[in-house]
């Protein structure tokens, strides 16, 4: 995956929540544009609900495809 391409989703408007799959199978939802960073080799994304922040290799970001905001 490329930066680009996320940032495509995060200017889309209306914002429209989406979902990141990594090559290991785990799943991370992006609901709302200021929850990522976006670097020239990984990204940030933040959890709401955990407080957590999880650092991702673009390389390790297999698709991208819309959810529903929740």
């Amino acid at each position: 995956m490329n930066a680009e391409t996320i940032r495509e989703w995060l200017n889309r408007r209306p914002f429209e929540p989406f979902e990141l799959r990594l090559s290991n199978g785990e799943t991370y939802r992006v609901r709302h544009p200021e929850t990522i960073a976006i670097g020239k080799t990984r990204i940030a994304v933040a959890s709401l609900e955990t407080d957590q922040i999880t650092h991702i290799a673009l390389i390790h970001i297999n698709s991208i495809s819309a959810t529903q905001a929740a």
